[in-house]
């Protein structure tokens, strides 16, 4: 090639050659990488049933160990107390909620992981039943003697009035002092706080709330009344005393509330919570135990191994035993601490402790830190339980319980650190995260606004306008860049707007071709 030619070459510009020259992009919020839930750190009969469960619905493992941890709460809540040291004692209650979006078969874990929890509570209604007709019986007598007695004094002649008057009064204090025991009640569905104190008061202080929706969130943010209404699962967490006045009856009183939950709900729901007025700054957001686990939709084995009906049955065995064993409590049991697991206990608050203050890792959730050592102390007491569901109450909680409970407590504090940055980032955030990982997987060197429309699931972008704010986003990050808008010529519908992507967005191929456009 000539001298002259070749300073042709020289003068043109480089991007007339090689096209736009790109910085490095910046990136987008970093999302953390999230922990797995630590099966290992269950006992082997329950985390043999995580991991089955997990295998057969090829779902998270968090979906089924967070249940698991639900499902000893909904056994033993109300029915054990963990003595850490002093005057400080846990319930053994727990809030978990799992985020995942729809299609990951939560119905189906829910249904393999409370089956035995229903089982045992038809098994208490059978035996409630005898004592409860015998109750019912004894009280309509005793109102129907109390009710003849009052006719009769009505009817005496003066003389006798005060005196039948007085047998009247007395069979009638007798009569309202009498009560029906409530048929037995384990788990309920997504109820309303008024019916959910109700419930406590009639079962002996204990209740579960278990669902695959979490509409019970929409509940407590005021469905029906129309403010947030929250005060009974603040208290029903803690153990406070709750006052429950029922229409026609005298105000009860609760000494010591326990409420389970276990929930399974879409991630937008915890972003509509945090919004809920007065759920952050009354701590019901610290109360929850967070996952928000990578869904396997898409990747799933389509014929995983099954569960086994050994694994199954004996925890079905498991569950129903301790369930059963602890029922009939009145007083809670006190689990105690071995020297050796207070020890280990310790040192997790001092890791807490020094990490919650200003400009430490924990301090943006200072809420929910400062409750963390707690549940952990409630994880080992329901932990220690499931490893002696026969005699738990009567030998002490060991080290190695203890050293359990602080990974699954570990693994909760990534998730919350997560969960709480979602719900205070802006939601462009999320769209643009979910922008960027489709043109990666699907390669896309460039699109127009409606090619990539048409290739989103429509529930995350329900109209093409939502796309804009994610691609604002990607573009003041460096990740796209929109070309010109070319002039208009006529008047049909606009071009839609051209897009190019990061190189970066699309590395070369060791082998193979770039996969093309869906259109």
């Amino acid at each position: 090639m000539s001298a002259d030619l070749w300073e042709g070459f020289d003068a043109l510009d480089p991007e007339t050659i090689t096209g736009p020259v790109w910085d490095e992009p910046v990136p987008l919020n970093p999302r953390r990488q999230l922990p797995v839930f630590p099966v290992h750190a269950l006992p082997a009969w329950l985390g043999g049933m995580v991991a089955g469960v997990a295998e057969e619905t090829q779902t998270p493992v968090d979906l089924a160990g967070c249940l698991a941890l639900a499902v000893l709460a909904t056994a033993a809540g109300g029915r054990a107390v963990v003595n850490v040291r002093g005057h400080w004692r846990e319930p053994v209650n727990l809030y978990t909620a799992v985020a995942l979006p729809p299609g990951n078969r939560k119905s189906a874990v829910f249904t393999l992981m409370t089956g035995p929890l229903l089982a045992v509570e038809k098994t208490l209604v059978e035996l409630s039943g005898p004592r409860r007709a015998e109750a019912e019986t004894t009280a309509h007598l005793a109102r129907s003697a109390a009710d003849k007695a009052t006719q009769k004094a009505a009817a005496a002649e003066p003389g006798l009035r005060d005196q039948l008057t007085a047998e009247a009064v007395h069979l009638a204090q007798q009569a309202d002092e009498m009560t029906v025991p409530a048929k037995p009640q384990l788990v309920a569905d997504d109820v309303t706080p008024e019916s959910l104190a109700s419930l406590i008061a009639e079962q002996d202080g204990r209740m579960s709330v278990m669902s695959a929706e979490g509409e019970i969130f929409d509940i407590i943010a005021g469905r029906y009344s129309g403010t947030p209404n929250m005060g009974i699962f603040l208290k029903g967490h803690a153990g406070d005393m709750v006052r429950v006045n029922r229409q026609g009856r005298d105000a009860q009183h609760v000494e010591a509330p326990a409420i389970t939950m276990g929930l399974a709900i879409q991630p937008e729901v915890l972003d509509a919570l945090g919004r809920v007025k007065g759920a952050d700054g009354r701590g019901l957001l610290a109360r929850f135990l967070y996952a928000k686990p990578v869904s396997l939709v898409g990747s799933r084995n389509l014929t995983p191994a099954l569960l086994t009906e050994e694994t199954a049955a004996t925890y079905a065995q498991r569950l129903g035993g301790l369930t059963m064993a602890l029922a009939d409590w009145t007083d809670p049991a006190v689990l105690t601490l071995a020297p050796e697991a207070d020890a280990v206990l310790l040192a997790y608050q001092k890791v807490t402790e020094s990490r919650i203050g200003k400009g430490r890792p924990l301090h943006p959730i200072i809420k929910w830190a400062s409750k963390r050592d707690g549940a952990v102390a409630r994880i080992a007491g329901l932990l220690h339980l499931a490893t002696h569901p026969d005699n738990g109450w009567m030998v002490a909680i060991e080290a190695a319980t203890m050293a359990a409970a602080t990974e699954i407590g570990d693994y909760f504090t990534a998730h919350a650190l997560e969960v709480f940055d979602a719900m205070g980032a802006d939601p462009a955030q999320e769209a643009a995260h979910q922008l960027l990982t489709h043109l990666k997987e699907q390669r896309l060197s460039g699109f127009t606004k409606r090619e990539l429309f048409r290739g989103l699931a429509r529930g995350d972008f329900p109209a093409m306008t939502d796309l804009d704010p994610a691609l604002v986003l990607l573009e003041e990050h460096g990740w796209v860049r929109q070309h010109p808008q070319p002039s208009r010529t006529g008047r049909g519908r606009p071009p839609s707007p051209r897009f190019d992507t990061h190189p970066s967005v699309t590395p070369p191929l060791t082998s193979g071709r770039q996969k093309p456009l869906d259109r």
